[in-house]
C-alpha cells in the first residue's frame, strides 16, 4: 500500500520532469515555407496568438500599411497573387496560410496540354521574397495526361508579375 501511493506522488513529477524544455517538431505535415512563417512569427514580432484578426504588434510597425487586420499574409501579396493568377480556375485559397492553388487549366491555343500552379505568400511583409510560385505541366499522351517540364523561368516570371502588381495595389491605396 505504501509504494502505491509513493508512486501516484512521484508519478506526476516525473511527467513534469520529462516534459520539461523539450519540443516537438513534426517536420511531415510543414514545408519549408510554412517552417519558415513559423519561425518568422516566434522571432518576437507578435506578443502573442492571432485570434480573429487582432494583432497588437501593427500598431508598433507604424500602421497596417502592409498588413490587413484578417490575413495571415500580406494583403498586397495576396490579391495580387489572386490578381495574376485570375486567368486559372481557382481550387482553393487560404488567406491565413497563405496559399493558392489553381486547377488544371489548358490554354485554347494548345489543348494538349495543361497547367497547374501553387502561390504560396511567406510573410507579412510587401518583399521581392514574400511570393513563390510553383507552376506544374501536363502533356496530352496516348489519351492519358503525363508530367511533362516546365521552364525555370515560368514560375519566376509569374512571381515578378504578382510583385509588379502588389507594388501597384500598394500604390494605388497610398493615393486614396
Amino acid at each position: 500500500m505504501r509504494h502505491i501511493r509513493l508512486a501516484a506522488l512521484a508519478l506526476p513529477v516525473l511527467i513534469a520532469a520529462c516534459s520539461q524544455g523539450r519540443s516537438v517538431e513534426n517536420d511531415e505535415y510543414y514545408d519549408d515555407s510554412r517552417r519558415a512563417r513559423v519561425a518568422g512569427r516566434l522571432s518576437g514580432h507578435q506578443d502573442g496568438l492571432l485570434i480573429l484578426g487582432t494583432d497588437r504588434s501593427r500598431n508598433r510597425e507604424g500602421g497596417a500599411g502592409d498588413q490587413s487586420g484578417s490575413l495571415g499574409v500580406n494583403a498586397y501579396l495576396w490579391r495580387a497573387s489572386l490578381d495574376t493568377l485570375s486567368f486559372m480556375p481557382l481550387a482553393s485559397a487560404d488567406p491565413f496560410g497563405g496559399v493558392i492553388i489553381t486547377d488544371w487549366y489548358s490554354p485554347p491555343a494548345t489543348p494538349g496540354e495543361r497547367f497547374r500552379a501553387t502561390a504560396y505568400i511567406l510573410g507579412r511583409q510587401l518583399r521581392s521574397d514574400g511570393v513563390r510560385v510553383s507552376v506544374f505541366r501536363q502533356e496530352l499522351r496516348n489519351g492519358m495526361w503525363v508530367d511533362a517540364a516546365v521552364a525555370t523561368a515560368t514560375g519566376t516570371e509569374l512571381e515578378d508579375k504578382v510583385l509588379a502588381r502588389a507594388r501597384e495595389l500598394r500604390s494605388q491605396s497610398a493615393s486614396l
